[in-house]
């Protein structure tokens, strides 16, 4: 079974500067992508990385290798809720024959981490940023980072609450799990998140 923790990190005015301009750069990986999503129909996470990877390395250097492949699980789930979820407006078998609108990702797109970029150890968080590593003491019960180690990691995403505080979301799961979609992605009644705007092609 999955289930969601979420832990607010106690940011300094400096290190919310840093988080937001990793927010900022990975935004700009995921707006990159969504160009090639829209021309070649392709949001498949495998197929993308083909395509894209090595051209986003080379233009987005200070990203680093694992956060350049996390802005691509990033655009291709994005698809998978745009363009295949039934309650979404823009859904390919309402698309039928219509160019596919280009995705847009606001500065405020919630960043995706994995155990490369971030860990957690004795309490203490060492999590990427563009200039170094960042670390947080984390208040974590004994039981929270034994689930970090010993369950299976479907996703670490960082977003920015509406009081401000960057928070960081952990979907656990075990093995024998489906792949169950994040919260986030339930979108009811066709919700899309609000960072993401839809350009429509005319």
């Amino acid at each position: 079974m999955n289930s969601l923790l979420r832990i607010p990190l106690n940011a300094t005015p400096d290190q919310v500067g840093r988080l937001r301009a990793l927010q900022t750069g990975f935004a700009n990986v995921c707006n990159a992508l969504a160009p090639v999503v829209q021309q070649t129909r392709v949001w498949n996470r495998v197929a993308l990385h083909h395509l894209t990877y090595r051209q986003l390395r080379e233009q987005f250097p200070e990203m680093g290798s694992q956060m350049v492949c996390n802005a691509i699980y990033s655009v291709s789930r994005t698809g998978r809720l745009i363009f295949q979820h039934p309650a979404s407006p823009f859904n390919l078998a309402r698309l039928g024959d219509k160019p596919l609108p280009l995705l847009q990702f606001a500065d405020t797109c919630p960043v995706y981490f994995d155990r490369h970029t971030l860990s957690v150890k004795g309490g203490q968080l060492s999590m990427f940023t563009l200039d170094g590593r960042m670390r947080f003491e984390l208040a974590l019960r004994p039981e929270d980072e034994a689930s970090f180690h010993e369950r299976k990691l479907r996703e670490i995403v960082l977003s920015q609450r509406a009081d401000g505080v960057y928070e960081l979301s952990f979907l656990l799961g075990s093995e024998s799990d489906g792949a169950a979609p994040a919260p986030d992605q339930a979108m009811p009644d066709g919700e899309i998140p609000e960072y993401i705007m839809v350009h429509e092609t005319v």
